[in-house]
């Protein structure tokens, strides 16, 4: 099975992906602040009752740093997120390594993506797989899935003959194309374009620009890149069901009846993997 890099975002072409990351950030500060002020005031603990994407701090407080996080018991009633276990507690490596055993032996993910590499990407972003136990077990059978479905079981690293396409777009003047660079689909989500590589190399911490070949080359990289697509589109509509995550990332090629063989077989491992993890799998399947 080849990557489908090229249909997964083309949905988001025009997507300002900074706005929304920061965005993001000013929710993230504003939530901080209204945790200070609680502090502040003496106010009673809130016994760890937290919305989706915080953690809750040993003195029973909801925040996002790692004051929150580190060794927090989780948002949500400890639901998960990185920083409280729950994903090393559901990715066990009977789960991530059943996905990878479907694949061939000798593909070159098999050595690339390991679970290890995924939980310390996951840590940049205590959110996912966080809020309550449902919910946080779903986001994460709705993100390997996907990853399943786009990679052939964590066999593929990179869009098969990717380099053949140019993915330069270059009226987005402030993620400027560079000479020799290949924007095409790499690693778990694999993105295209230089509007993507160019903020999720800076949000991330490498140059995605005039290196792109790092989500190929560094495994942490690679999960870090496929969990900042994640979090900036996909993450929100979870609410929705995993059919609006289908339409989020691959809508205009697979929902409203144009392929629905490839919709339901994302649709598929996302039930299989709910069933493993112990978890209904919601409403809203398809799209």
């Amino acid at each position: 099975m080849a990557f489908q890099s090229h249909h997964l975002i083309a949905s988001f072409k025009g997507c300002n992906t900074n706005s929304l990351g920061m965005a993001n950030s000013a929710m993230a500060l504003m939530s901080l602040g209204l945790a200070a002020a609680l502090l502040l005031s003496g106010a009673p603990a809130q016994k760890c009752d937290c919305p989706a994407g915080y953690c809750c701090s040993q003195f029973g407080y909801c925040g996002t740093t790692s004051a929150y996080c580190a060794g927090s018991g989780g948002g949500g009633g400890g639901g998960g997120g990185s920083g409280s276990g729950g994903l090393s507690s559901n990715v066990t490596d009977a789960f991530f390594n059943g996905i990878k055993s479907q694949s061939s032996g000798g593909c070159a993910g098999q050595s690339f993506y390991t679970r290890q590499a995924f939980l310390t990407a996951a840590r940049m972003y205590p959110a996912f797989g966080s809020g309550s136990s449902g919910a946080g077990k779903r986001e994460i059978a709705a993100f390997f899935a996907h990853v399943t479905h786009e990679t052939g079981h964590l066999c593929y690293i990179e869009e098969i003959n990717g380099a053949s396409h140019s993915y330069c777009d270059q009226t987005f003047t402030q993620w400027p194309c560079y000479p020799g660079a290949s924007y095409h689909g790499r690693g778990p989500l694999p993105f295209t374009f230089n509007y993507n590589y160019g903020p999720a190399g800076q949000s991330i911490g490498f140059d995605g620009l005039r290196s792109p070949q790092t989500v190929a080359q560094d495994p942490v990289v690679s999960f870090k890149a496929a969990l900042w697509f994640w979090m900036t589109n996909v993450h929100g509509v979870l609410p929705q069901g995993f059919g609006a995550t289908t339409r989020a990332l691959n809508g205009a090629v697979e929902c409203d009846g144009k392929n629905t063989a490839q919709m339901n077989a994302r649709l598929g491992y996302y039930q299989d993997y709910c069933r493993q993890l112990g978890v209904d799998a919601g409403g809203n399947l398809t799209c």
